[in-house]
């Protein structure tokens, strides 16, 4: 017997079947590929929050979301046996003027009320070899932002699925109340189905280059991300584009975000480059997550478009898709149903 199936094994499905599974949900995950074959098996991993300011559906969303996080992907570690790599070790970014200054300084007194104490958004002296430069001597340093590897949390969720009961499967009937958690396939049905855009895939690259900072924050800098691992390599990201070629051939615009690295971060400047990955994320027309009720499948349910938060969203789709399909309890803020890119 199976109360759930989900179709996809990227990160919205495995969470979402993990916090079914939590819930004592026989639970079914198929997907042809296999978990993490799209997006979700990146590298880079920075689970970043939005800045502190102009306060909405979707920042108190990701706001609770990160705030999980260390429980949730502790309880899969856990569970599993195997680590996702999280570690809520912040994030630094430099401040490039009098301007950004002044703004860093108002988003700073936002945080203090907006973040209820749980994490700050402060500004310090810029110092040490682990530190971009900063034209103004100063960097933004948050405490909320975490990483974890992408691969290694999706192999995290499969061993805590499995060793809860749930199969995972490249192939099945699917049964009881179903999930499409497809990515940039399901908002391709879903296009073409309206007769126009209703989510795309964006290709990103990215690189990891072998050096050891696992124990240091991240760091923005020159329009790229810079992630320290618990394995000891540094990823680095990403580009966002809408028109390509092969979703999965890096080119010269990763050697540009591995330069900006290297400008970015002196320290970086001699680190090998060991993979370079490219692939597609799933983006929806309103840029949210897509989730609640499938408009194609009556009856069934749909979480996609997670681009470039989904991992730092996770948690909490997890829990409010959780509650919608096992309970009948719709906690979905409005601008997340399929309604706004529809």
């Amino acid at each position: 017997m199976t109360d759930i199936t989900v179709m996809g094994a990227g990160i919205f499905g495995l969470a979402t079947a993990w916090a079914c599974a939590r819930r004592e949900a026989r639970v079914r995950v198929i997907d042809p590929a296999g978990p993490g074959a799209g997006a979700s098996g990146g590298l880079v991993g920075a689970l970043a929050p939005h800045v502190p300011e102009t306060w909405n559906d979707k920042k108190a969303f990701q706001f609770e979301s990160l705030i999980m996080a260390e429980g949730f992907w502790a309880g899969v570690a856990e569970a599993g046996a195997v680590s996702p790599g999280y570690a809520r070790l912040g994030r630094v970014q430099p401040v490039a003027d009098d301007a950004a200054l002044a703004l860093a300084h108002e988003r700073a007194a936002s945080a203090a009320r907006l973040w209820q104490g749980r994490a700050l958004w402060q500004l310090e002296a810029a110092t040490g070899g682990w530190c971009p430069p900063s034209p103004t001597g100063y960097v933004i340093r948050d405490t909320l932002s975490a990483r974890l590897h992408p691969r290694r949390a999706c192999a995290a969720l499969v061993a805590a699925l499995r060793g809860a009961g749930a199969e995972v499967l490249r192939e099945g009937v699917p049964k009881g109340r179903v999930l499409w958690a497809t990515g940039v396939a399901g908002l391709e049905e879903l296009s073409a189905a309206r007769g126009r855009t209703v989510g795309n895939g964006v290709k990103g690259q990215a690189a990891l280059l072998d050096f050891d900072a696992r124990d240091l924050p991240q760091i923005f800098a020159g329009g790229v991300h810079i992630v320290p691992h618990e394995d000891g390599t540094t990823a680095i990201g990403s580009t966002s584009e809408r028109d390509y070629a092969d979703p999965t051939a890096t080119d010269a615009q990763l050697d540009a975000v591995i330069a900006a690295a290297r400008a970015a971060l002196p320290a970086l400047a001699e680190a090998p480059v060991i993979e370079r990955w490219a692939g597609l994320r799933p983006r929806t027309r309103s840029r949210a997550p897509m989730l609640g009720a499938h408009p194609l499948h009556p009856g069934q349910f749909i979480a996609n478009g997670g681009f470039k938060i989904g991992f730092g969203m996770a948690p909490k789709v997890a829990e409010v898709m959780a509650d919608l399909m096992l309970d009948g309890v719709d906690r979905i803020p409005e601008g997340f149903r399929p309604e706004a890119s529809l």
